[in-house]
């Protein structure tokens, strides 16, 4: 005789993955599209699809269903890929890149020091906040929205930090 009332062993996250697998399947190839129109490129449009569905998951619970599926991930994806080519184009990744390319290889060489250090000095001269802003905005690659919550502050605020952090330093990161 079958039992009739056997319990569940499903979790939360069991659902959670279904549900999002189902939204992959439905879906995945739309986001997949956006990203590679976004960013031109098939390698990095694949990377932001892993990263858009992972950004998913870990606000399925959040989505209430306010608008389509299908706009939810869109929205998600597009702001990914403007983030990731934003920051890009970001002026400190021209030094960043630079001094990598400087260092020899097997060791950081010389010069690599001397570019570190002055980045760590134009950061230096800002508040540990507008730092931080600056570090998880371009280097994290956080939206205004994630660093404000992190930070504890309004959007304007952390957009009013990431602008001065620019207009001070602007010549001085492209050189």
């Amino acid at each position: 005789m079958p039992h009739l009332s056997q319990p569940s062993r499903r979790t939360p996250s069991d659902e959670g993955r279904e549900g999002l697998r189902e939204l992959y399947t439905r879906y995945g190839a739309s986001v997949y599209a956006r990203c590679r129109y976004l960013l031109k490129d098939e390698a990095r449009a694949e990377d932001a699809l892993q990263d858009v569905f992972a950004r998913a998951l870990q606000n399925l619970h959040a989505f209430r269903a306010e608008a389509s599926p299908a706009t939810w991930l869109m929205k998600i994806a597009t702001h990914h890929c403007l983030n990731v080519l934003r920051a890009e184009r970001a002026p400190w990744r021209a030094l960043l890149q630079r001094t990598e390319e400087a260092r020899p290889e097997g060791h950081g060489g010389e010069d690599t020091h001397v570019r570190r250090d002055a980045l760590v000095k134009l950061l230096g001269r800002f508040d540990m906040e507008t730092q931080a802003a600056v570090v998880h905005y371009h280097v994290d690659e956080m939206t205004l929205q994630e660093v404000a919550a992190l930070l504890g502050r309004s959007v304007p605020t952390i957009r009013k930090r990431l602008e001065a952090f620019a207009r001070a330093t602007g010549q001085e990161w492209k050189e």
